[in-house]
């Protein structure tokens, strides 16, 4: 199943998400949905919060060498805890949830995080460069977070601008 994606000013995606406690099927089914709709919207990371399900649950799947994404490659982590973190870097991100809007933002290069797979496996990742940001992008999800409360108040103030006229001539379309 595909779903639909919050977009920004949606309240949900303040809201913060509950650990996962059951580990079974019903679990599989959204991870494998939320797989899905990842594919689906081009993204290269989601969390269940942006479908509205307040679950600690985020996919990550990165393009390979060739840009494609296989789902090998994808991770998919439950119940996530940054344990370290160390360096900056900036990365001009962007978000399903704030679409078409992109501004760099400086993150930890270097994370350990820890999580459980979909069977509660617990698992230790180090992570670097962009598989550490995406991995902070969207736990800052998970928090109620989005990445553009990261960017200064200047340019906060031109999003916000911006987005507004957007969602205004998106309405005037209607």
């Amino acid at each position: 199943m595909i779903y639909n994606i919050l977009v920004y000013p949606d309240k949900k995606l303040r809201e913060v998400s509950k650990n996962v406690k059951k580990f079974d099927d019903k679990l599989h089914i959204l991870l494998n949905d939320m797989y899905e709709t990842m594919i689906a919207k081009e993204g290269i990371g989601l969390a269940a919060i942006q479908i509205g399900i307040t679950k600690n649950i985020l996919l990550i799947n990165l393009a390979d060498d060739d840009g494609m994404q296989k789902k090998e490659d994808m991770l998919e982590v439950i119940n996530p805890k940054i344990t370290h973190l160390d360096g900056s870097e900036i990365y001009q991100e962007g978000c399903l949830s704030v679409p078409g809007f992109y501004e760099d933002v400086k993150r930890a290069k270097n994370i350990t995080v820890e999580y459980f797979d979909r069977f509660g496996n617990k698992t230790v990742q180090d992570l670097e460069g962009l598989p550490a940001i995406a991995m902070q992008h969207e736990m800052d999800h998970l928090k109620g977070h989005l990445f553009i409360e990261k960017l200064s108040y200047l340019k906060r103030k031109k999003f916000e601008k911006e987005w507004k006229k957007k969602l205004k001539s998106e309405m005037d379309t209607k």
